[in-house]
């Protein structure tokens, strides 16, 4: 049987690809610009290899998708620290890549403390060890150290450094991770995975030492701050929509400064009296404004639908069009499958016993489409991105958004439907529970956009 091993994406990438250079892989196509997701290795002929998100690697290995796996520690706690007795097997320490999962923050709540995070999993397991009395988990995709103090009492977060911090207190060091060496437990047991994994750990010299982070404790940490009942909060975008959103801003006559910021900051100041900003992740933000952590929040539609099917009442909505970072959100097949719109697919589904196998990084906007459609039996596959790389092996529908649609077509697939288009628009809440100058500022700043977009 062939061997199967998942290569990560992003922070891992570059050193990963030099310690499989340094093994003799010859994987001169697993580079850091990669757009392709198969490498193939002279060395292992036989070796199937995939390119997958960092955070998909220890899923995909524990539902035995993969035999093999190189990610980070962290990832590989996240999902034992709730499956304890999934079948993963941490191999080997590879050395590389250190960081320490942290948990920061600048007060404390007394009668409840809220703690944000990408791993929601092991933020739970660090309350139920410190006997918090009574805490709330916001999981989020990313960004986690903007929400403290304001948002949230603690975060939770991989750090390679103090500046990292963003300038909270560390409280407790939860975790020291590094990227490792993974396995699927059968495979690890029934298959010859020997020369693999010797070619791998014969070039790890040594380890490297701990870095030297150090923090107080819980409850040295400071209390709660009152909230400014009359401040405006703003969510504005990361990523690449950032420019298109400075492009906005100026139009509308409103002066940003530090926004892209070449430190990392995120709290940019917005030149505007009583209006404050955080840069968060445009999936975290329809949730965020849910919650009444901003007030308003530049995002997707696509990301406001996904919110709106899983929660029909939330109080957020659309207040504006804003026109740019169009996409469409569309379905998307192997071209090796003879189908070339839903009909076409809803027949081969038809004629075949196991359940369509469904990736996308929008749980909802999938599980809405393909109950639409009827196709069913199904199964939805959650991801966190690199989604193309799954057809056809692991998936056999995507529901993904794209801009162009060369991406899709340069990894031999096809797309057979539109879902709906996106752009990013501007969102707020439903709730009339604030102040009247609150009120007047809201429409005060969406007046502004809404003349921007209009010029």
């Amino acid at each position: 049987m062939p061997v199967r091993i998942a290569l990560p994406k992003g922070r891992l990438l570059r050193k990963t690809a030099a310690l499989l250079q340094k093994a003799g892989w010859g994987l001169d196509e697993y580079t850091s610009r990669i757009s392709f997701y198969r490498p193939k290795s002279p060395e292992f002929p036989d070796l199937q290899i995939k390119v997958l998100h960092e955070k998909d690697i220890p899923i995909q290995l524990a539902v035995g998708n993969y035999d093999l796996g190189i990610c980070s520690r962290d990832w590989v706690e996240e999902l034992l620290v709730k499956y304890p007795s999934s079948a993963l097997i941490k191999v080997r320490d590879l050395g590389y890549n250190q960081s320490v999962l942290c948990v920061v923050g600048k007060s404390n709540a007394q009668a409840e403390t809220r703690i944000v995070s990408e791993y929601p999993n092991l933020a739970e397991s660090f309350a139920l060890k410190q006997r918090l009395g009574g805490f709330r988990i916001f999981p989020v995709w990313g960004a986690a150290e903007a929400y403290p103090p304001e948002n949230a009492e603690l975060a939770l977060i991989n750090v390679k450094s103090e500046a990292e911090m963003a300038g909270m207190t560390m409280v407790d060091r939860f975790l020291d991770s590094s990227a490792y060496l993974i396995a699927n437990r059968d495979s690890w047991e029934q298959k010859d995975l020997g020369k693999i994994v010797e070619s791998i750990c014969r070039q790890i010299d040594s380890e490297e030492k701990p870095l030297a982070l150090t923090g107080g404790s819980v409850e040295a940490v400071g209390q709660t701050l009152k909230p400014e009942t009359d401040t405006i909060w703003i969510a504005l975008p990361d990523g690449h929509q950032q420019q298109f959103t400075v492009d906005l801003l100026k139009c509308a006559g409103i002066q940003i400064d530090d926004y892209p910021s070449e430190t990392g900051n995120r709290r940019p100041e917005l030149k505007m009296a009583g209006v404050k900003v955080k840069v968060i992740r445009p999936q975290d933000m329809p949730q965020q404004v849910a919650n009444g952590s901003f007030d308003l929040a530049i995002t997707g539609r696509d990301w406001l639908r996904e919110h709106l099917y899983q929660f029909p009442a939330s109080p957020v909505h659309e207040l504006l069009n804003l026109g740019f970072g169009k996409v469409r959100m569309v379905a998307v097949v192997s071209n090796e499958v003879p189908a070339n719109d839903v009909a076409g697919l809803h027949q081969i589904i038809g004629a075949r016993e196991k359940p369509l196998r469904v990736a996308s990084e929008y749980i909802q906007i999938a599980d809405r489409y393909v109950r639409e459609n009827h196709l069913s039996p199904y199964r939805v596959i959650p991801t966190w991105g690199a989604t193309e790389a799954f057809l056809p092996d692991d998936a056999d529908l995507l529901i993904e958004n794209t801009e162009t649609g060369r991406t899709i077509a340069r990894h031999n697939l096809k797309i057979i439907d539109t879902v709906f288009e996106s752009t990013a628009c501007l969102v707020g809440s439903k709730d009339i529970g604030i102040t009247r100058a609150k009120r007047e500022r809201i429409q005060t700043i969406v007046n502004k956009f809404k003349a921007a977009v209009e010029v």
